[in-house]
Order: structure tokens, then C-alpha cells, then sequence
């Protein structure tokens, strides 16, 4: 049973008028749009200025042949994932081996078959749409935790299997969390619970997409982003301690405004813990369901930090690591002293913001 495949955009490469025009005729009656080249070098500079689908290659022309056009077009990261299919003659079969290896899709031999044709050309803009559908998807996924700027970004940096390779990386790891929110969800209607959690996530969210930082998951009624990473930071540090003054400053007391317009308490605290340091990060999971996430000592402390806000009763704890890595330390930043932290066999020196000792809510 055949499968009907939507016309794509085919570009015919070949130095004989004949095959170019036998080609193009034939791919234009199964409805594709084609265009075609005389020679390797005239299809490099189509490829670079139009979008295709589909590339049928022939192997043997003067100047630049098949080869060396292919080779171009797998280094090339716009054009490497354009499907290639080598026209050949029956004596080039062991270039047309060495052309699959370098990445080409299929070949088509000569004479041409409209059978063989139709059922190459299908093919590879089958496995192309694919690509595209799962690449949207994985775009969709990033966008839940990148800032939609640097999706591109992102995505330029994943493998074939669209997947985001361990690294280590170098960062700031931040942790938040709501105050006495377990409390308030035992006395409160869920619907209403989970609306408050996605407004009070929606302010700490946006303020973390703001300066750049990456959204790598939820902790219950709290949040990991790291600052730095997939896309390196110069000025991580920098950019974390901002985006946690503006939750505590701006975000956090109009959250609480309305928490208190809506007749649903005098409004919350928050505890931030801030760590820099190098980590590892990557895409983890299968096939079916991917998370990106962090791991290392650095994101353990930050956590263990944002734990201790409880106890020394600030608001946020900034470790000493992230005030070294400040490329413009600010004026508001004092130092608390040298603590003891789970896991560390050394005390941390932390620092906190000037005001950031336990206010009345909303202040």
C-alpha cells in the first residue's frame, strides 16, 4: 500500500542537461517544486539561499563533485540535516558505500526508474518531515525552561537524537521556596491552591526568564534554575542575584497584594538559596519523555542554603562562591559570618541582602 507523501522542494544537481531536465520533469508531475544546478558549486550557493526538502546529487561532475558537495553540506549546521540522495552510474557503486557513510540518505541509479524515483524521494522527505516534527518538539520543550530568546541557541547545541549532551559547566545555582504554603493548601479548595501556585510561579518564572536564567524544575512548591547554563554566562552571578532581588523586592509583594484582594491570608515568605560553581547538565530520560537537569555539589549546597533561610530567618542566602563570581558586586550585599552546612565538610562564608532579614508580609 503506498502512502501519499505532500510535494517538497527538490533540487536537481547534475551536469547533464538531459538528466536535469528528465529529473524535473519527472518530480514536477508527482507534484514537487524543483529547481536544479549544472554543477556542485552553482547547488552550494542555491542551498544556502533557498530551504529544500530534498537533494539529489549526482557524483561525477567537473570542479566540485558529488563528494565534496556532500562533505560541505554535512559540516554545515544549517544544511546538514537536508536529505541527500547520490544519482549514480552502475560503476561508482563503492563511492555511493563511501557517500552513505558521510551521511547521504539513499542513491539513485541510472538509467532512472520512475518506481525507484518516487519511492526514494518519498522516503527521504519522510524521515526530513519527521526531523522537523520532533525538532518543534523538542523546541517546545526548551521553551518550557529557557527564555524563548536563546531557544536557538539551545537547539543548535543538541546531537542527532535532538538531545542536549552531558557538560560541566560552570554557574549559579539557584533554589526557592514558598513559605508555609503546605499549611495554607490544608484549609484551602484545591482549585484554588493550584491557581495561587501558578500565579506565585508565574511571577518567579518571569523574573528568572529575565535575566537569562534556565528553568530546570519544580520542587513542589519550588523552583531549581541555574544561571549559566546550557547557554554559558559570563556574568551568571550577577544575573541570579538580580533575578532574586526582584523576586524579593517587586514580585513577591505584589503576589502578596493579591493574595490579600482575594481574601486569602496576609500573604507569604520566601527562601532563596544561591551557589556557584561548576555542575553537570544535560538531558536525561528516553525517548518518549526528556528533563533537563543539573547535578553536582554546587546545586546539593544551593539547596542546603535555601533549607537554612529558615533557620538564620533570612530571606535569602548567598554563598560566598557566587559573591567572588560577581563581575559587578553590588553595595547591598552583608556579610553573615561562617556556617556549617549538611554535607560540607568546611563551613561556607554567607552573605545575605541588607534588608533581607523576615519583614511583615507584604512590605
Amino acid at each position: 500500500m503506498s502512502v501519499d507523501i505532500p510535494g517538497g522542494r527538490v533540487l536537481v544537481v547534475d551536469d547533464d542537461p538531459l538528466n536535469r531536465m528528465l529529473l524535473t520533469r519527472s518530480l514536477e508531475q508527482e507534484g514537487h517544486r524543483v529547481r536544479s544546478a549544472a554543477n556542485g558549486q552553482e547547488a552550494l550557493e542555491i542551498l544556502r539561499e533557498s530551504p529544500f526538502d530534498v537533494v539529489l546529487l549526482d557524483i561525477v561532475m567537473p570542479e566540485l563533485d558529488g563528494v565534496s558537495v556532500l562533505e560541505r553540506l554535512k559540516r554545515d549546521p544549517v544544511l546538514q540535516h537536508v536529505p541527500v540522495i547520490m544519482i549514480s552510474a552502475v560503476d561508482e557503486l563503492d563511492t555511493v558505500v563511501r557517500c552513505i557513510e558521510m551521511g547521504a540518505e539513499d542513491y539513485l541509479p541510472k538509467p532512472f526508474n520512475p518506481v525507484f524515483l518516487r519511492a526514494r524521494i518519498n522516503a527521504a522527505l519522510a524521515k526530513k518531515r519527521l526531523h522537523e516534527v520532533e525538532r518543534e518538539r523538542v523546541r517546545w520543550v526548551f521553551s518550557r525552561f529557557v527564555p524563548e530568546h536563546v531557544v536557538d541557541d539551545v537547539l543548535e547545541r543538541t546531537d542527532e537524537d535532538l538531545r542536549l549532551g552531558g557538560s560541566r559547566d560552570v554557574g549559579t545555582v539557584m533554589f526557592t521556596d514558598i513559605r508555609e504554603f503546605t499549611a495554607f493548601t490544608e484549609t484551602t479548595q484545591p482549585d484554588r491552591v493550584i491557581d495561587l501556585l501558578n500565579e506565585y510561579f508565574g511571577e518567579m518564572i518571569d523574573a528568572i526568564f529575565d535575566y537569562g536564567g534556565t528553568l530546570v524544575g519544580y520542587r513542589g512548591d519550588g523552583l531549581l534554575a541555574v544561571f549559566g547554563a546550557p547557554i554559558p554566562l559570563d556574568d551568571h552571578a550577577d544575573r541570579a542575584l538580580a533575578a532574586a532581588r526582584e523576586m524579593l523586592a517587586a514580585r513577591l509583594p505584589r503576589f502578596n497584594r493579591r493574595v490579600r484582594e482575594q481574601a486569602l491570608g496576609n500573604g507569604f515568605e520566601m527562601g532563596i538559596g544561591l551557589n556557584s560553581g561548576p555542575f553537570m547538565s544535560g538531558n536525561v530520560g528516553s525517548a518518549r519523555r526528556l528533563e533537563y537537569t543539573v547535578h553536582g555539589d554546587t546545586v546539593n549546597t544551593a539547596s542546603r542554603l535555601e533549607e537554612m533561610t529558615k533557620t538564620t530567618r533570612q530571606s535569602v542566602l548567598v554563598a560566598d562562591s557566587t559573591r567572588r563570581a560577581l563581575l559587578r558586586p553590588p553595595s547591598g550585599l552583608v556579610y553573615l559570618g561562617e556556617f556549617d552546612v549538611r554535607g560540607k565538610q568546611s563551613s561556607i562564608r554567607l552573605w545575605t541582602f541588607a534588608a533581607s532579614h523576615s519583614r511583615p508580609f507584604g512590605a
